[in-house]
């Protein structure tokens, strides 16, 4: 039948199935990739653990590592659920991602592969899990209740760079370490305004006894900041071994603080 078929014939039956195969495959992608892809943006420090289903629906936990060398312990609570369209294939980007335990609702990823958005959201981040990021936090131990919130933060690829424009706060409520007695020390926010390449963000503290404040920037991968954190009238001496983890100690006026530069 073969030596039947014209050459014409015998091409598009060779590209037919090749198609079918290349389509097999492409449904059938293992969810495993995506590990594989996120491990290789973030240097091996952020990963997929016990991924299940396949490139297009699956789940996974995400695991963190101080550094490429350092064991990797889960980041969040609960399982990371994605549904990827096939309308990727088209160049179009349609992507649900959920977790029940700490996202307050699906986040919805839509765009090109040149220009995407997120949908508003808010992130509850476990602080006791955060120590798997290494030091300072290791040290500090913190505890409390911290959410990340967004509101329509859009992404742009423009000559390789990534570009984020949009609002977002960290909100770190009654925040404590196992290096103080006093509990909670305070709480805290943290509010970005993200401008292409540019970022500024400024800390205030909504209660004490242990006061944070300052502002920064991270512009071009540059990360600059300046602040200050020092106890309230009478807490200083109870304070004092925490506010001496977190930088070196000057006068201003007739009070000591702790400056907080990072250059």
């Amino acid at each position: 039948m073969w030596r039947e078929l014209s050459l014409k014939a015998r091409f598009f039956f060779v590209v037919f199935a090749c198609l079918c195969i290349l389509l097999t495959v492409i449904a059938f992608l293992p969810a495993s990739w995506l590990g594989s892809i996120l491990e290789k943006q973030t240097n091996g420090r952020v990963s997929l653990g016990d991924v299940q289903g396949s490139f297009w629906q699956g789940s996974a936990f995400i695991g963190v590592a101080a550094d490429q060398k350092s064991a990797v312990t889960a980041l969040f609570p609960g399982r990371f659920s994605w549904k990827i369209s096939p309308k990727l294939l088209l160049g179009q980007i349609d992507v649900e991602i959920s977790n029940n335990d700490v996202l307050t609702a699906p986040v919805q990823v839509s765009g090109s592969f040149t220009q995407w958005r997120l949908s508003p959201a808010s992130l509850r981040l476990p602080p006791e899990r955060l120590e798997g990021l290494g030091a300072p936090l290791n040290t500090i131990g913190p505890s409390g209740k911290i959410w990340l919130r967004w509101d329509g933060i859009e992404m742009t690829r423009v000559d390789g760079q990534l570009q984020v424009t949009g609002r977002a706060e960290l909100e770190l409520n009654d925040m404590a370490s196992r290096a103080s007695l006093i509990k909670p020390l305070g709480s805290y926010v943290l509010s970005f305004q993200l401008m292409g390449q540019t970022s500024n963000m400024v800390l205030t503290t909504s209660r004490g006894p242990m006061m944070l404040e300052g502002s920064g920037s991270l512009s071009n991968g540059k990360f600059q900041f300046s602040g200050k954190a020092y106890a309230q009238v009478g807490q200083e001496e109870k304070l004092a071994n925490l506010l001496n983890l977190l930088g070196r100690r000057r006068q201003e006026g007739d009070k000591q603080i702790i400056a907080l530069e990072y250059r």
